[in-house]
Protein backbone atom coordinates (compact mmCIF):
# COMPACT_ATOMS: atom_id res chain seq x y z
CA UNK A 1 0.00 0.00 0.00
CA UNK A 2 3.04 2.20 0.96
CA UNK A 3 4.14 1.83 -3.06
CA UNK A 4 0.52 2.73 -3.85
CA UNK A 5 0.30 6.01 -1.94
CA UNK A 6 3.99 6.87 -3.24
CA UNK A 7 2.75 6.50 -6.97
CA UNK A 8 -0.19 8.30 -7.33
CA UNK A 9 1.18 11.64 -4.96
CA UNK A 10 4.15 11.86 -7.46
CA UNK A 11 1.36 11.99 -10.35
CA UNK A 12 -0.73 14.40 -8.00
CA UNK A 13 2.26 16.60 -7.28
CA UNK A 14 3.36 16.19 -11.55
CA UNK A 15 -0.17 17.23 -12.13
CA UNK A 16 0.16 20.00 -9.80
CA UNK A 17 3.33 21.47 -11.29
CA UNK A 18 2.54 20.52 -14.72
CA UNK A 19 3.08 24.04 -15.95
CA UNK A 20 6.44 24.42 -14.61
CA UNK A 21 7.48 21.13 -16.54
CA UNK A 22 6.39 23.14 -19.95
CA UNK A 23 9.17 23.08 -22.56
CA UNK A 24 11.86 24.27 -21.90
CA UNK A 25 12.69 22.94 -18.70
CA UNK A 26 16.33 24.36 -17.15
CA UNK A 27 19.01 21.96 -17.60
CA UNK A 28 18.91 21.14 -13.77
CA UNK A 29 15.31 20.49 -13.29
CA UNK A 30 14.82 18.32 -16.05
CA UNK A 31 17.82 16.06 -14.81
CA UNK A 32 16.56 15.90 -11.29
CA UNK A 33 12.48 15.36 -12.05
CA UNK A 34 13.24 12.89 -14.68
CA UNK A 35 15.72 10.99 -12.30
CA UNK A 36 12.89 11.57 -9.76
CA UNK A 37 10.27 9.98 -11.78
CA UNK A 38 12.56 7.01 -12.55
CA UNK A 39 13.00 6.22 -9.21
CA UNK A 40 8.93 6.23 -8.22
CA UNK A 41 8.20 4.12 -11.00
CA UNK A 42 10.67 1.51 -10.13
CA UNK A 43 9.24 1.69 -6.77
CA UNK A 44 5.82 1.25 -8.01
CA UNK A 45 7.04 -1.81 -10.32
CA UNK A 46 7.99 -3.64 -7.76
CA UNK A 47 4.99 -3.44 -5.87
CA UNK A 48 3.00 -4.37 -9.36
CA UNK A 49 5.66 -7.25 -9.28
CA UNK A 50 5.20 -8.62 -5.69
CA UNK A 51 0.91 -8.72 -6.50
CA UNK A 52 1.08 -10.28 -9.64
CA UNK A 53 3.66 -13.23 -8.53
CA UNK A 54 1.33 -13.91 -5.51
CA UNK A 55 -1.85 -13.61 -8.05
CA UNK A 56 0.22 -16.43 -10.50
CA UNK A 57 0.76 -18.45 -7.36
CA UNK A 58 -2.47 -18.29 -6.47
CA UNK A 59 -4.20 -18.90 -9.89
CA UNK A 60 -1.44 -20.43 -11.41
CA UNK A 61 -0.28 -19.96 -15.29
CA UNK A 62 -1.12 -18.87 -17.44
CA UNK A 63 -4.13 -16.89 -15.65
CA UNK A 64 -1.75 -15.17 -12.83
CA UNK A 65 0.69 -13.97 -16.24
CA UNK A 66 -2.61 -12.89 -17.76
CA UNK A 67 -3.96 -10.49 -15.20
CA UNK A 68 -0.63 -8.59 -15.05
CA UNK A 69 0.12 -8.38 -18.72
CA UNK A 70 -3.61 -7.40 -20.07
CA UNK A 71 -3.68 -4.86 -17.09
CA UNK A 72 -0.81 -3.11 -18.42
CA UNK A 73 -1.79 -3.34 -22.10
CA UNK A 74 -5.14 -1.65 -21.56
CA UNK A 75 -3.98 1.13 -19.98
CA UNK A 76 -1.51 1.90 -22.27
CA UNK A 77 -3.59 1.66 -24.90
CA UNK A 78 -6.18 3.87 -23.00
CA UNK A 79 -2.99 6.57 -23.13
CA UNK A 80 -2.73 6.16 -26.53
CA UNK A 81 -6.01 6.74 -27.38
CA UNK A 82 -5.97 9.74 -25.31
CA UNK A 83 -3.11 11.32 -27.09
CA UNK A 84 -4.63 10.65 -30.67
CA UNK A 85 -7.95 11.99 -29.50
CA UNK A 86 -5.59 15.32 -28.09
CA UNK A 87 -4.29 18.13 -30.50
CA UNK A 88 -1.45 17.40 -33.15
CA UNK A 89 -0.57 14.63 -35.22
CA UNK A 90 -0.04 11.50 -34.14
CA UNK A 91 -0.61 9.41 -37.34
CA UNK A 92 2.23 6.67 -36.16
CA UNK A 93 1.89 6.42 -32.73
CA UNK A 94 0.18 2.78 -32.72
CA UNK A 95 2.69 1.38 -35.08
CA UNK A 96 6.20 3.54 -33.28
CA UNK A 97 4.90 1.94 -29.62
CA UNK A 98 4.10 -1.38 -31.30
CA UNK A 99 7.51 -1.84 -32.42
CA UNK A 100 9.12 -0.49 -29.77
CA UNK A 101 7.25 -2.94 -27.30
CA UNK A 102 8.15 -6.30 -30.04
CA UNK A 103 11.68 -5.17 -29.81
CA UNK A 104 12.24 -4.84 -26.55
CA UNK A 105 10.11 -7.76 -25.50
CA UNK A 106 10.91 -10.21 -27.43
CA UNK A 107 14.67 -9.49 -27.83
CA UNK A 108 16.08 -8.16 -25.06
CA UNK A 109 14.12 -9.18 -22.29
CA UNK A 110 13.49 -12.66 -23.87
CA UNK A 111 17.07 -12.74 -24.46
CA UNK A 112 17.96 -11.76 -20.82
CA UNK A 113 15.64 -13.65 -18.97
CA UNK A 114 16.23 -17.60 -21.20
CA UNK A 115 20.10 -16.25 -20.50
CA UNK A 116 19.48 -16.05 -16.77
CA UNK A 117 17.51 -19.75 -16.67
CA UNK A 118 20.03 -21.93 -18.89
CA UNK A 119 22.85 -20.39 -17.14
CA UNK A 120 21.63 -21.23 -13.86
CA UNK A 121 19.61 -24.08 -14.38
CA UNK A 122 21.04 -25.41 -17.53
CA UNK A 123 18.61 -26.58 -20.72
CA UNK A 124 15.64 -26.13 -20.02
CA UNK A 125 11.85 -27.35 -21.64
CA UNK A 126 9.16 -25.57 -22.26
CA UNK A 127 5.44 -26.14 -23.28
CA UNK A 128 5.66 -26.03 -27.06
CA UNK A 129 2.45 -26.49 -27.84
CA UNK A 130 1.33 -22.83 -26.06
CA UNK A 131 4.85 -21.35 -27.25
CA UNK A 132 3.58 -22.44 -31.03
CA UNK A 133 0.38 -21.14 -30.38
CA UNK A 134 1.70 -17.42 -29.50
CA UNK A 135 3.52 -17.42 -32.11
CA UNK A 136 1.22 -18.10 -34.93
CA UNK A 137 -0.77 -15.72 -33.72
CA UNK A 138 2.13 -13.19 -33.57
CA UNK A 139 3.23 -14.24 -37.38
CA UNK A 140 -0.74 -13.47 -38.53
CA UNK A 141 -0.69 -10.13 -36.33
CA UNK A 142 2.84 -8.69 -37.21
CA UNK A 143 2.00 -9.00 -41.14
CA UNK A 144 -1.52 -7.56 -41.00
CA UNK A 145 -0.25 -4.59 -38.74
CA UNK A 146 2.89 -3.81 -40.28
CA UNK A 147 3.44 -5.40 -43.59
CA UNK A 148 0.33 -5.51 -45.54
CA UNK A 149 -0.33 -1.51 -45.46
CA UNK A 150 2.92 -0.98 -46.90
CA UNK A 151 1.58 -2.49 -50.29
CA UNK A 152 -2.07 -1.29 -50.30
CA UNK A 153 -1.68 2.03 -52.48
CA UNK A 154 -2.69 4.39 -49.18
CA UNK A 155 0.40 6.25 -48.18
CA UNK A 156 1.33 3.30 -45.67
CA UNK A 157 -2.69 2.74 -44.35
CA UNK A 158 -5.54 1.09 -44.79
CA UNK A 159 -8.37 2.15 -46.68
CA UNK A 160 -11.21 2.75 -44.29
CA UNK A 161 -13.48 -0.15 -45.31
CA UNK A 162 -10.90 -2.12 -44.56
CA UNK A 163 -9.70 -0.75 -41.63
CA UNK A 164 -12.58 -1.36 -40.21
CA UNK A 165 -12.84 -5.26 -40.57
CA UNK A 166 -8.94 -5.53 -40.12
CA UNK A 167 -9.90 -4.06 -36.32
CA UNK A 168 -13.21 -5.64 -35.88
CA UNK A 169 -11.63 -9.09 -36.78
CA UNK A 170 -8.46 -8.61 -34.93
CA UNK A 171 -10.25 -7.77 -31.56
CA UNK A 172 -12.48 -10.92 -32.43
CA UNK A 173 -9.32 -12.99 -33.15
CA UNK A 174 -8.10 -12.28 -29.72
CA UNK A 175 -10.91 -12.13 -27.74
CA UNK A 176 -11.63 -16.05 -28.80
CA UNK A 177 -7.56 -16.79 -28.37
CA UNK A 178 -8.21 -15.48 -24.32
CA UNK A 179 -11.20 -17.94 -24.33
CA UNK A 180 -9.31 -21.08 -25.83
CA UNK A 181 -6.47 -19.98 -23.32
CA UNK A 182 -8.26 -19.77 -20.32
CA UNK A 183 -11.21 -22.26 -20.35
CA UNK A 184 -9.81 -25.32 -22.31
CA UNK A 185 -6.76 -25.22 -23.28
CA UNK A 186 -4.47 -23.48 -19.96
CA UNK A 187 -2.70 -26.98 -20.07
CA UNK A 188 -1.28 -25.94 -23.25
CA UNK A 189 0.58 -22.69 -21.32
CA UNK A 190 1.53 -24.56 -18.05
CA UNK A 191 4.71 -25.60 -17.29
CA UNK A 192 6.35 -28.63 -18.30
CA UNK A 193 9.82 -28.53 -17.06
CA UNK A 194 10.45 -30.28 -13.42
CA UNK A 195 12.56 -26.83 -12.38
CA UNK A 196 9.79 -24.70 -13.14
CA UNK A 197 7.23 -26.61 -11.76
CA UNK A 198 9.07 -27.39 -8.52
CA UNK A 199 9.65 -23.40 -8.46
CA UNK A 200 6.23 -22.81 -8.73
CA UNK A 201 4.56 -25.71 -6.42
CA UNK A 202 7.54 -24.52 -3.96
CA UNK A 203 6.68 -20.63 -4.21
CA UNK A 204 2.97 -21.13 -3.53
CA UNK A 205 3.00 -23.85 -1.28
CA UNK A 206 1.00 -26.23 -3.34
CA UNK A 207 2.13 -28.96 -5.53
CA UNK A 208 -0.80 -29.44 -8.01
CA UNK A 209 -3.29 -26.74 -9.42
CA UNK A 210 -6.72 -27.02 -9.17
CA UNK A 211 -9.09 -25.60 -12.32
CA UNK A 212 -9.48 -21.83 -11.77
CA UNK A 213 -13.38 -21.97 -10.70
CA UNK A 214 -12.54 -23.88 -7.87
CA UNK A 215 -9.85 -21.30 -6.90
CA UNK A 216 -11.69 -18.55 -7.43
CA UNK A 217 -14.60 -19.86 -5.54
CA UNK A 218 -12.39 -20.09 -2.50
CA UNK A 219 -10.27 -17.38 -2.66
CA UNK A 220 -12.26 -14.56 -4.57
CA UNK A 221 -11.59 -12.19 -1.99
CA UNK A 222 -7.98 -12.26 -2.03
CA UNK A 223 -7.82 -13.05 -5.79
CA UNK A 224 -9.64 -9.49 -6.27
CA UNK A 225 -8.25 -7.32 -3.45
CA UNK A 226 -4.76 -8.33 -5.28
CA UNK A 227 -6.12 -7.37 -8.80
CA UNK A 228 -7.61 -4.55 -7.42
CA UNK A 229 -4.26 -3.63 -6.02
CA UNK A 230 -2.00 -4.57 -8.79
CA UNK A 231 -4.33 -2.26 -11.57
CA UNK A 232 -4.06 0.85 -8.59
CA UNK A 233 -0.18 0.23 -8.60
CA UNK A 234 0.28 -0.03 -12.06
CA UNK A 235 -1.48 2.98 -13.32
CA UNK A 236 0.77 5.64 -11.80
CA UNK A 237 3.76 3.88 -13.47
CA UNK A 238 2.00 4.46 -17.01
CA UNK A 239 0.80 7.83 -16.43
CA UNK A 240 4.34 8.47 -14.95
CA UNK A 241 5.66 7.30 -17.58
CA UNK A 242 3.78 9.83 -20.37
CA UNK A 243 5.17 12.86 -17.87
CA UNK A 244 8.45 11.16 -18.72
CA UNK A 245 7.67 11.12 -21.83
CA UNK A 246 7.84 14.87 -22.22
CA UNK A 247 10.44 15.27 -20.79
CA UNK A 248 12.60 13.34 -22.62
CA UNK A 249 11.81 14.68 -25.70
CA UNK A 250 12.12 18.35 -24.69
CA UNK A 251 15.72 16.79 -23.34
CA UNK A 252 16.42 14.93 -26.03
CA UNK A 253 15.26 17.82 -28.48
CA UNK A 254 18.52 19.86 -27.12
CA UNK A 255 20.98 17.22 -28.14
CA UNK A 256 22.11 14.63 -31.11
CA UNK A 257 20.30 11.76 -29.84
CA UNK A 258 17.12 10.29 -32.35
CA UNK A 259 13.56 11.43 -30.61
CA UNK A 260 12.79 7.88 -31.61
CA UNK A 261 14.88 7.06 -28.60
CA UNK A 262 12.39 8.49 -26.38
CA UNK A 263 10.22 6.09 -27.80
CA UNK A 264 11.99 3.32 -26.64
CA UNK A 265 12.60 4.42 -23.42
CA UNK A 266 9.27 4.42 -22.59
CA UNK A 267 7.78 1.47 -23.90
CA UNK A 268 10.83 -0.13 -21.47
CA UNK A 269 9.49 2.14 -18.48
CA UNK A 270 5.92 0.77 -19.01
CA UNK A 271 6.54 -2.75 -19.47
CA UNK A 272 9.30 -2.66 -16.75
CA UNK A 273 7.17 -4.51 -14.52
CA UNK A 274 6.28 -7.39 -16.97
CA UNK A 275 10.65 -6.98 -17.30
CA UNK A 276 11.40 -8.02 -13.54
CA UNK A 277 8.28 -10.46 -13.57
CA UNK A 278 9.95 -12.51 -16.51
CA UNK A 279 13.86 -11.80 -15.49
CA UNK A 280 12.43 -13.12 -11.90
CA UNK A 281 10.51 -16.53 -13.68
CA UNK A 282 13.53 -17.24 -15.65
CA UNK A 283 15.79 -17.08 -12.35
CA UNK A 284 13.60 -20.02 -11.03
CA UNK A 285 13.67 -21.92 -13.91
CA UNK A 286 10.10 -20.80 -14.86
CA UNK A 287 10.72 -20.91 -18.72
CA UNK A 288 7.22 -21.30 -19.60
CA UNK A 289 5.71 -18.60 -17.69
CA UNK A 290 8.55 -16.30 -19.38
CA UNK A 291 6.78 -17.60 -22.67
CA UNK A 292 3.55 -16.49 -21.19
CA UNK A 293 4.37 -13.21 -19.97
CA UNK A 294 6.71 -11.99 -22.92
CA UNK A 295 5.07 -13.64 -26.33
CA UNK A 296 1.59 -12.82 -24.56
CA UNK A 297 2.50 -9.23 -23.38
CA UNK A 298 3.61 -8.28 -27.15
CA UNK A 299 0.08 -10.78 -28.32
CA UNK A 300 -2.07 -8.60 -26.28
CA UNK A 301 -0.46 -4.89 -27.26
CA UNK A 302 -0.82 -6.03 -31.52
CA UNK A 303 -4.61 -7.53 -30.85
CA UNK A 304 -5.79 -4.06 -29.01
CA UNK A 305 -3.54 -1.47 -29.73
CA UNK A 306 -4.01 -1.59 -33.49
CA UNK A 307 -7.57 -1.92 -33.72
CA UNK A 308 -7.74 0.89 -31.15
CA UNK A 309 -5.71 3.52 -33.30
CA UNK A 310 -7.57 2.43 -36.32
CA UNK A 311 -10.69 2.63 -34.71
CA UNK A 312 -10.44 6.06 -33.27
CA UNK A 313 -8.44 7.03 -36.85
CA UNK A 314 -11.75 6.15 -38.35
CA UNK A 315 -14.56 7.53 -35.85
CA UNK A 316 -12.17 11.05 -35.98
CA UNK A 317 -11.45 11.21 -39.49
CA UNK A 318 -7.31 10.70 -38.45
CA UNK A 319 -4.90 9.14 -40.81
CA UNK A 320 -3.21 6.05 -39.36
CA UNK A 321 0.08 4.75 -40.80
CA UNK A 322 0.95 1.13 -40.28
CA UNK A 323 3.50 0.47 -42.84
CA UNK A 324 6.82 0.13 -41.35
CA UNK A 325 10.56 0.67 -42.67
CA UNK A 326 12.19 -1.80 -44.55
CA UNK A 327 14.79 -2.17 -42.17
CA UNK A 328 12.09 -2.65 -39.19
CA UNK A 329 10.24 -5.00 -41.17
CA UNK A 330 13.56 -7.28 -41.79
CA UNK A 331 13.73 -7.01 -37.96
CA UNK A 332 11.00 -8.05 -37.38
CA UNK A 333 10.57 -10.92 -39.76
CA UNK A 334 14.25 -12.09 -38.97
CA UNK A 335 12.86 -11.87 -34.62
CA UNK A 336 10.41 -14.22 -35.48
CA UNK A 337 11.90 -16.71 -37.48
CA UNK A 338 14.27 -16.80 -34.65
CA UNK A 339 11.91 -17.17 -32.36
CA UNK A 340 10.04 -19.83 -34.30
CA UNK A 341 13.01 -21.85 -34.62
CA UNK A 342 14.50 -21.37 -31.09
CA UNK A 343 11.70 -22.52 -29.21
CA UNK A 344 10.48 -25.61 -31.47
CA UNK A 345 13.95 -27.13 -30.10
CA UNK A 346 13.33 -29.34 -27.83
CA UNK A 347 15.14 -27.58 -24.92
CA UNK A 348 16.21 -24.33 -24.85
CA UNK A 349 20.09 -23.24 -23.79
CA UNK A 350 22.29 -20.34 -23.70
CA UNK A 351 22.96 -20.32 -27.50
CA UNK A 352 19.09 -19.59 -27.75
CA UNK A 353 19.41 -16.36 -26.16
CA UNK A 354 22.29 -14.42 -28.20
CA UNK A 355 20.48 -14.10 -31.39
CA UNK A 356 17.99 -12.48 -29.41
CA UNK A 357 20.02 -9.87 -27.59
CA UNK A 358 21.82 -9.73 -31.00
CA UNK A 359 18.35 -8.61 -32.98
CA UNK A 360 17.92 -5.84 -30.11
CA UNK A 361 21.50 -4.56 -30.09
CA UNK A 362 21.27 -3.98 -33.79
CA UNK A 363 17.51 -2.18 -33.96
CA UNK A 364 19.15 0.34 -31.19
CA UNK A 365 22.32 0.65 -33.66
CA UNK A 366 19.43 1.57 -36.28
CA UNK A 367 18.44 4.52 -34.45
CA UNK A 368 20.83 6.28 -34.83
CA UNK A 369 20.98 6.23 -38.29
Amino acid sequence: MTRVIIGWLAVLILAITQQFLAPPVPGVILVLVLAGVVVIISICSFGVVTQAEKLAQRMGDPYGSLVLTISIVLIEVILISAVMLGPGDHTTIGRDSVMAVSMIIMNLVIGIAVLLATRKHGPLVHNRTGTASYSTMLIALLTVAFVLPGQLDANGSYPPGIAAIIAIGTLATYAYFLYRQMFHQPGDFAETDPIGIRAAGEASGITAQPPIAETFAKHRAEILQRIILLVITVIPVVILAQYMAQLLDDGLGRTQLPIELAGVLIAAIVFLPETITSLRAGSAGELQRVVNLCHGALVSTVSVTIPAVLLIGLVTGQTVVLAESSSNMVLLAATMIITVSNFSAPKITVMHALPHLMLFIVYVLLLFQ
